[in-house]
């Protein structure tokens, strides 16, 4: 059997999650992870990673309900092992508050995540400005120490990494077989997607060891995130801006909202900026296409546009990207008929 070359474009999250899964799930393939940007450059790096899945309108709730829990269930099965540390994947509980009473009172994600429930009178009494709340327990997981932690299994099992640009998916060709496209906003160019745009997301970490709980407000833009080494607080969501540098009155006016849910944070130090671009679309683009030139055939699949939720669906989205890869596969495969003459 003829080793299928793999070429996988794109090095965050979601390339070198698909990656993993492809090595695990399709025999007889080599698998080579391309990017020009490689952890800790990538938009991965700077997410919360906070497994709070946002709503795509596109896509069947029960769809997104799938890759959410696949999610889960892969990074719980790593917080209970001895890998946790190593791949920066952590329990926390916490509140997600809302200044009206919301018209799902329950979100399709609630029995996924643990322990979901109401918020109590008296745990609002926290918050004076809110009416309503939930509280559960969740994952988080750090793309700077999560990242490596993908690239180490990728090359375990045989996988290669290469830094380079691609300009475009037939540069690939002859030399790979089959592509897969995670090279998320570089789908504008490499697929020519108009469709797909940054959503500017500007974060503070800080150092404030004493605050254990996640506070994540309604609207998704204002949040307090603890994790491993340092507290994520947020946000912004800037549609169509491409700029990476931070704006200081920006982190101003987060530390400030930030501080109003939990005034302790006044005493936070060594804070950080950060800015990450999201890659958003409508819908998560999840799909094969044969690309044709004259005679010559490249099968591509496509995965990326998760925009917020890239991390809290990635293994999900990874499994079914590999389900694809591995109908192509088949196909390759598959002698072509003989003509009879």
């Amino acid at each position: 059997m003829d080793t299928v070359r793999i070429a996988v474009v794109g090095a965050g999250v979601m390339g070198l999650s698909t990656a993993v899964c492809i090595s695990k799930m399709v025999p007889g393939c080599s698998i080579t992870v391309i990017s020009d940007k490689f952890t800790p450059e990538t938009t991965s790096d700077v997410a919360a990673g906070m497994l709070i899945p946002p709503t795509y309108p596109d896509t069947p709730i029960q769809k997104q309900k799938q890759w959410f829990k696949e999610t889960f269930d892969h990074l719980f099965a790593i917080v209970n092992s001895a890998e946790a540390e190593d791949a920066g994947v952590i329990l926390v509980s916490g509140w997600q508050i809302f200044r009206s009473i919301p018209t799902e009172e329950v979100p399709y994600w609630a029995d996924v995540v643990l322990g979901f429930r109401k918020m109590t009178k008296d745990e609002l009494k926290k918050f004076p400005q809110h009416v309503f709340g939930h509280a559960f327990t969740t994952l988080k997981c750090e793309g700077p120490t999560y990242l490596p932690w993908l690239q180490k299994r990728l090359k375990g099992s045989g996988g290669l990494i290469l830094t380079r640009r691609i300009e475009d998916l037939w540069e690939l060709h002859p030399s790979f077989d089959i592509v897969v496209n995670c090279s998320g906003l570089g789908s504008r160019q490499l697929a020519g997607d108009s469709q797909i745009f940054p959503v500017r997301g500007q974060v503070l970490k800080v150092q404030a060891p004493w605050v254990k709980h996640f506070i994540r407000d309604s609207s998704g833009l204002t949040y307090i995130y603890p994790g491993v080494s340092n507290v994520t607080l947020g946000g912004t969501r800037q549609k169509g801006d491409w700029n990476l540098s931070p704006d200081a009155e920006i982190s101003k006016e987060i530390l400030s909202r930030c501080c109003a849910l939990e005034p302790s944070l006044r005493g936070a130090y060594d804070l950080r900026e950060k800015v990450g671009l999201r890659p958003s679309r409508p819908g998560v683009r999840l799909e094969k296409e044969l690309l044709a030139q004259g005679s010559r055939r490249l099968p591509v699949v496509h995965h990326y546009g998760h925009g917020s939720g890239g991390i809290a669906m990635h293994w999900g989205t990874a499994l079914e990207a590999t389900r694809l890869v591995n109908e192509c596969v088949q196909v390759f495969r598959t002698p072509a008929p003989k003509s009879k003459l």
